[in-house]
This record gives structure tokens, C-alpha cells and sequence, in this order.
């Protein structure tokens, strides 16, 4: 059974690697503070989940036992599909970002390539994407294909012809715009993109940094794409205007869908569109 038309996956995204919890005391850091969003991101609308976890100083780590943890808390206390960052921090060593799986998450993000990212590089060579991807196919994971250029689309075409399709057999990706270094978070960079995509994509979906938040998810919206929003993209609701929570954004989602006749995604019709394992 195909998951309807209508229907919009919307991701959350509440924590990321780059604020502070000095600059943003309602971020999410700790354990409790991460299940508690995600259970509220879901009751709002959300089917997915894109975690990024913190040290008890409220910096970023990929400690593996900390990931774990939160993988379990996650699935005992919501239903969303868990999916882990494995880029973490642009600071993290290449070898602790494959050891992620480890933590057995529903999904991973993958991101095709290196790109400028504000003041630092995000590190993505080709080596590293394909051991990550034959990672993800052996440990039965499924990918997000994270795309911030369009050469990155290119690589992922190369990627699935070399080895082949992703476990679940769905290529689901998500374009990241907006940020200092990738492609501008605007509809004509999005047409693009979306045009490049291999034809094995099974679906797609936009993320708008900063203040691309609205025009790249109106672009998305209007060409059939899904979501991702959260406080690592954005802080703002409006100019001036902080983020109070991570529940705001989903709703906001929401309520853009609803412009564009689309209705949130359930977690199980979610697991469904991208080819994740059943619920535990």
C-alpha cells in the first residue's frame, strides 16, 4: 500500500551541532528535554526525527553510549522515526561519525560531499560517503541523502550506480539551503536540484536556513516535497522574534501544508515512504 499523495512528512530537527545553550537556554540538550520535543513534535505533526545529542556540558558529541540511550529513549517514549546525524560536528573525525550505527537509529543522515559551511569546512570525501553508505545498507539503516550543492546530486547518482539501491529500496533526500558555502535557499536553486535528482529518487524534501526557512519551504511545498524544520535551522519565527519551541516550527509546518491541501504524515505511513524497518 502507497502512501497517499496528501500526505507530508515533516521532520524535526531540534537540536543541531552550532548553538549554544548559553545563546538558546530553550534548546534541547539533554536527554529528557530531547524526548519531551520529540514527544510534543509529534503530537503537532511531525513523523521523523533528526538527532543531534550533547555532553553533559551541553557540547557536541558522538558518544556512543550516549547515542544509544538516546535511540531507546526515543522509541520507548514516541513513535517518530529516529534518524541520527552522522555528520555531528564539522570538528568530528571521520571514524567516530561511521561508528553513529552503532546506535541501531531507524535512519542516518549521508551527506554527499564536502562543502564550505560559514567560516568552517564540512568534511565529506568520497571515500567516507561510500563506506558510510555500505555501512548503512550492512547494518540495515536507511539513508537521508543530504544534498547542499548540486554537485552533490551528481554524487549521489554516482553513488547508487556503483552500489546500488539504499536498504528498504527507497532513495529519500533531503536539499539543505541556505547555508554560507552551499546553494542559496531559493525556488529557482530548488527547481534545479529537484530537475538533477537520479531517477531512482522515490521521494524528497527541503530544508531552509536562517531566514530561507519560509521561501525554500513555500518552493518545496509547491512542487510536491516534504519538510524539515527545528531549531537547528532556524531560531526565529519572524525578524526579531525567537523560537520558543521546536512545536512551533512543526506547526507552523502544519499549517503551511494544510495552504498546500497536504496533511501531516503518520510515523508508520513515514517508515512506509522510506523503506525503514517496522516498529519495534
Amino acid at each position: 500500500m502507497s502512501v497517499a499523495r496528501e500526505a507530508l512528512l515533516i521532520t524535526v530537527a531540534p537540536t543541531g551541532a552550532e548553538t549554544t545553550k548559553a545563546d538558546c537556554p530553550q534548546l534541547p540538550t539533554t536527554l529528557a528535554e530531547l524526548v519531551a520535543t520529540a514527544q510534543e513534535c509529534e503530537a503537532a505533526g511531525a513523523a521523523m526525527v533528526h538527532v543531534h545529542i550533547r555532553d553533559d556540558d551541553h557540547r557536541p558529541s558522538l558518544d556512543p553510549q550516549r547515542l544509544a540511550d538516546t535511540v531507546s529513549a526515543l522509541h520507548e517514549g514516541t513513535g517518530l522515526v529516529v534518524q541520527l546525524s552522522t555528520g555531528g560536528s564539522v570538528h568530528d573525525p571521520l571514524d567516530a561519525r561511521l561508528k553513529v550505527l552503532d546506535a541501531a537509529p531507524d535512519s542516518c543522515s549521508l551527506t554527499m560531499g564536502t562543502t564550505n559551511f560559514g567560516d568552517d569546512v564540512f568534511s565529506n570525501p568520497w571515500p567516507f560517503i561510500c563506506d558510510l553508505y555500505q555501512l548503512s545498507q550492512e547494518r540495515e539503516v536507511v539513508p537521508e541523502f543530504e544534498l547542499f550543492d548540486l554537485g552533490h546530486v551528481a554524487a549521489l547518482s554516482r553513488l547508487i550506480k556503483t552500489y546500488g539501491l539504499p536498504y528498504g529500496g527507497k532513495v529519500h533526500v533531503d536539499f539543505v539551503m541556505g547555508v554560507p558555502g552551499g546553494m542559496p535557499g531559493t525556488a529557482d536553486a530548488l527547481v534545479a536540484g529537484v530537475a538533477a535528482l537520479p531517477r531512482e529518487t522515490t521521494s524528497w524534501g527541503a530544508t531552509g536556513i536562517g531566514r530561507t526557512t519560509l521561501p525554500v519551504g513555500l518552493a518545496a511545498l509547491s512542487k510536491g516535497g516534504h519538510l524539515r524544520v527545528g531549531m537547528e535551522d532556524v531560531l526565529t519565527l519572524s525578524r526579531g522574534v525567537p523560537v520558543e519551541s521546536n512545536a512551533q516550527l512543526v506547526e507552523r509546518a502544519v499549517a503551511m501544508g494544510a495552504m498546500a491541501q497536504r496533511r501531516p504524515m503518520t510515523p508508520s505511513e513515514a517508515r512506509e515512504l522510506l523503506g525503514c524497518r517496522p516498529a519495534a
